[in-house]
């Protein structure tokens, strides 16, 4: 029989199997359709997304002061008075900025782990996470709730594959994790880095990747050549030299200057122009010719 896969049981029955996460607990609404006070609401403090799009989020907040809320927020009962968000911030804060009062909510009854698992399984079964926060769910689930990478296959309807590709990316340097949550590089080009041992070529890489907007292919093939010659030379250099026509252009703005100007030209055929100077005046020299060229 095919073993249908988790994503689409839906929480509550990837909660079913509580042999690591706490004594089962009944989890039908108390109320349903209930609107709360807006003001009684807590945010999840185990929130695993760290950064909500605030233009995305004004949209929403538009769409809900002419339509309302259409699907309510979970949450829990902290207090009678008092009650934290289990999934449904975004339409949350969308409600707080469309000067909403009240929301529409179900009241679940869960304990402390069973919410921590509520919360990441559904937001790592969302698209719009970043492959980081995706990753340090992972890492969370995992750790706060007991799991092993197989169990945590399981609840999220992942290859044990692909949890262990996310974990990994927690081994990158910060700077590194900060630009694929920048998505200033891919998954893949993440990917390929790690198979580097060294972290501070890692980090050259990352900025050449950056720098000469590399693809994956490139990536790999860069990294695959390194491990063959083992030189780091071969993996950071990537400049594209200049043409015949790109050096009498840069040795005539040389002259006009009176400066080392330097061309610089990716693989793809962008780059740059680098204009030096040497001190204030220089830079006011530099400044008048080009007014002169400008007029």
């Amino acid at each position: 029989m095919t073993k249908k896969n988790a994503l689409g049981k839906g929480i509550g029955a990837l909660l079913g199997d509580t042999e690591n996460i706490g004594k089962p607990v009944h989890r039908p609404p108390l109320k349903t359709g209930i609107e709360l006070e807006i003001s009684k609401i807590q945010a999840n403090p185990n929130q695993p997304r760290t950064k909500f799009d605030e233009e995305a989020l004004a949209e929403l907040a538009e769409s809900i002061t002419y339509l309302g809320v259409i699907q309510p927020i979970t949450v829990r009962e902290v207090t009678p008075e008092t009650y934290q968000i289990i999934s449904g911030e975004r339409r949350f804060r969308a409600a707080q900025l469309a000067g909403l009062d009240s929301i529409p909510a179900y009241i679940r009854t869960v304990n402390e782990v069973d919410m921590l698992t509520m919360a990441l399984v559904e937001n790592v079964q969302r698209e719009d996470l970043d492959a980081i926060e995706i990753a340090t769910s992972y890492q969370r689930l995992i750790e706060e709730c007991s799991l092993t990478q197989e169990k945590l296959s399981e609840r999220v309807g992942k290859k044990r594959a692909t949890i262990a590709n996310y974990l990994r990316l927690l081994k990158l340097p910060p700077e590194i994790q900060l630009g694929i949550i920048n998505e200033d590089i891919s998954m893949g080009h993440a990917r390929a880095l790690i198979t580097i041992e060294d972290s501070d070529l890692q980090v050259q890489l990352f900025t050449k990747i950056i720098e000469s907007e590399l693809s994956v292919r490139e990536v790999e093939e860069m990294i695959r050549k390194y491990k063959e010659v083992k030189q780091i030379d071969d993996i950071t250099s990537s400049k594209q030299k200049l043409s015949e026509q790109y050096k009498q252009l840069q040795d005539d703005l040389c002259n006009r200057f009176k400066s080392k100007v330097t061309f610089s030209i990716t693989p793809k055929g962008s780059g740059k122009i680098t204009l030096p100077f040497t001190s204030e005046a220089d830079l006011e020299r530099i400044l008048g010719i080009l007014d002169k060229i400008k007029d």
